[in-house]
């Protein structure tokens, strides 16, 4: 009988942690709701260049920039020098007015090699995204990347 009580116990705790938010976010999870594609483009935003010899990290968006959703929001992070990665540091904007933070939405995809958000939804249109990261000596890479997601 204790077995079986115990074997109840271990049952229902995986269906508290099985329903748990975090668990539903891996899912399909929504990257720019239609709301927030709808606000005005930011003033002056532009794709950032990256140019010039630095040993800051680097980050590359690694899936095609035309797509329909959901799509798979991949992008690595490169380190120099010894440096690594702080997923901490991570921040991604979405660049409207007023600018809308996706950090929180990103985080859980995030790891110091990179995001890789296999189902992120998002409504169709052009959407300029910024990513900022910092290494472990402090230095900062900043990306731009523009989404055309189609109907």
């Amino acid at each position: 009988m204790r077995h079986f009580s115990m074997w109840a116990a271990g049952l229902a705790l995986c269906a508290v942690v099985c329903a748990s938010p975090s668990t539903k976010a891996v899912a399909g999870a929504v990257l720019i709701t239609d709301q927030e594609a709808k606000l005005p483009p930011a003033k002056g935003a532009f794709a950032v260049a990256t140019r010039g010899i630095t040993r800051g990290p680097r980050i590359d968006y690694v899936a095609s920039t035309t797509t329909t959703s959901p799509i798979r929001l991949q992008m690595k992070f490169e380190s120099f020098g010894g440096a690594t990665i702080d997923p901490a540091t991570l921040k991604v904007t979405y660049l409207k007015d007023p600018a809308v933070d996706l950090t929180d939405r990103v985080k859980p995809f995030a790891k110091p090699t990179g995001i890789d958000m296999p189902d992120a939804t998002l409504p169709p249109g052009d959407h300029t995204l910024r990513v900022d990261v910092k290494d472990s000596d402090g230095r900062v890479a900043t990306s731009s990347i523009v989404l055309k997601v189609v109907p």
